[in-house]
């Protein structure tokens, strides 16, 4: 729809920004409601961030991993649904279930096309004035470099936040030096399979900086890659003081594959494949005899590195939406209302309470965030929860107000001690040490590089 033409916004589309997993559910949960999506895909195809990490292996089953709504739609086009109990590749995600949904939705998804920004037609943040009657209006590029304004009734972003990943520095800003050693840090768990990025680190000595999954999964990887590979090694680099709960749930975690990796990246540091640095926080990438060295703001260094890889958590892009009066936490950049329900400075073992559009919706009616997008900074979203939040936003927007306040979700529990938050607490390590916790077996001894002393964590 052009912006010369002025239809009622009843009989405007509405916006699905990113055709990833859940934008995709909600274009399915939209049409099943007899509402008309138009879904905008900034990459050539469907899934394109979930395609970057083809290589690595989800921890949720592909029950988990496929939405009831987008289901129905796919089974009349012949689709076979691919084994319950299986754990998929994000390759396998993106080709066996994304691409297909998006094919089964035909010209409502448009690919190579960016939203630029986005506002109510004619109206600034600023205006009052009639604003709530006028539909929103985006601003599209187009790769060929071709602009458009199209109208719509509502925008649901499910943009995700892999394009915007937390730099080294642990005050949210880059570290002094980081971009200027670019060509030697990267911001993804290795693909050892690629030959260019196996000569990256074979026989070299990588750090790995993060403590959540992505973390582990680089560490699994390059202490892989170690035996086969002579030479190959893997420094861990950790803000906290402890290694406490990152390596997870173990058995306890009610998502088996998150439990496992967590115990193989404990017996990788048991087994002395990964070394461990604790209470590290980066303020300065310098070089050094043509290698990096990393520098924590106490003084300590890290040195003689061939790669860094970057692996701290993510955070949205908003810097198309400033028109809009999006009503955001200031800590985690997530909706208000959702924000204290995933705070991971007070959450406790992994669980979420069910949430829908009452908690994702802003002062600006008619535009949600979903996915990762609702979650902010904070870490550790599964697609079910997403799927949920799509259902309820699609009920809300059809005007069923009571599914949409209905929520129909139980989640895992990760088996996880909480509460800790992203600095140290004593008090909370002590009390998981007294078995007050959800988890209560010692870590391994670990070696701080440089200090020689090892040292003891938590759960």
């Amino acid at each position: 729809m052009s912006e010369n033409s002025s239809p009622s916004a009843a009989a405007l589309p509405i916006a699905v920004v990113g055709a990833g997993p859940i934008g995709l559910a909600a274009a399915a949960h939209l049409l099943e409601r007899g509402l008309e999506p138009l879904v905008l895909e900034a990459g050539p195809s469907a899934a394109s961030s979930v395609r970057a990490w083809g290589h690595v292996r989800l921890f949720s089953a592909w029950s988990e991993l496929v939405d009831p709504a987008a289901a129905r739609l796919l089974e009349p086009t012949g689709w076979t649904r691919p084994e319950p109990k299986r754990y998929p590749t994000g390759a396998e995600w993106a080709e066996r279930y994304l691409q297909p949904l998006a094919d089964a939705l035909g010209e409502r998804v448009r690919y190579n096309t960016t939203v630029t920004g986005a506002a109510r037609r004619g109206r600034d943040r600023i205006v009052d004035s009639g604003r709530e009657d006028q539909p929103f209006t985006l601003h599209t590029r187009h790769t060929d470099g071709a602009e458009n304004r199209l109208q719509v009734r509502a925008i649901i972003d499910a943009t995700g936040t892999f394009t915007s990943p937390n730099p080294l520095g642990s005050d949210g800003l880059p570290a002094a030096g980081e971009h200027s050693h670019r060509d030697r840090i990267t911001y993804l768990a290795p693909d050892t399979a690629d030959p260019a990025v196996r000569t990256r680190h074979a026989g070299r000595r990588t750090a790995v900086v993060g403590s959540g999954h992505s973390a582990l999964t680089a560490l699994l990887s390059l202490a892989d890659l170690a035996t086969d590979a002579p030479g190959t090694r893997a420094v861990w680099v950790l803000r906290r003081g402890s290694v406490g709960n990152a390596f997870g749930g173990g058995e306890s975690d009610e998502l088996p594959a998150r439990g496992a990796l967590g115990l193989r990246a404990k017996e990788a540091v048991t087994a002395g494949h990964i070394d461990v640095v604790q209470g590290f926080r980066t303020e300065r990438v310098e070089d050094a005899d043509g290698r990096v060295v990393l520098v924590a703001d106490d003084g300590r260094r890290i040195e003689g590195l061939d790669h860094v890889i970057g692996l701290t958590g993510f955070r949205p892009d908003h810097s198309w939406q400033s028109e809009l009066r999006l009503t955001l936490d200031e800590r985690l950049q997530a909706p208000v209302k959702l924000a204290p329900l995933i705070d991971p400075n007070q959450h406790s073992c992994g669980t979420v309470y069910p949430h829908g559009a009452g908690e994702l919706g802003h002062h600006e009616e008619g535009v949600y965030l979903v996915g990762m997008k609702s979650y902010g900074r904070a870490p550790t979203f599964l697609a079910m929860t997403g799927y949920e939040q799509v259902r309820s936003v699609a009920a809300a927007l059809a005007g069923d107000h009571e599914a949409a306040a209905r929520v129909e979700l139980t989640l895992p529990d990760t088996g996880v001690c909480g509460g800790a938050g992203l600095f140290d607490n004593p008090d909370a390590d002590a009390a998981r040490s007294d078995g007050g916790g959800c988890c209560a077996a010692p870590a391994p001894a670990l070696l701080e590089i440089g200090l020689g002393a090892p040292a003891s964590g938590g759960c």
